[in-house]
């Protein structure tokens, strides 16, 4: 699971799919609403705002 910005959603996707060897479902962070979590504010690679959950 990666929480990243747009410009890091293509790292995420080929990171997901090396690791589980299967394709990632796209969640946009800005429209869901969790119930029992919080997620990051800030992309995991870089300083930008988390936008897109890869899982």
């Amino acid at each position: 699971m990666y929480c990243v910005c747009r410009e890091h959603v293509e790292l995420a996707i080929d990171k997901f799919v090396d690791e589980y060897e299967d394709a990632p479902d796209l969640v946009n962070l800005q429209t869901t609403v969790f119930s029992a979590w919080t997620p990051p504010q800030q992309c995991e690679w870089c300083e930008n705002a988390a936008e897109v959950l890869v899982v």
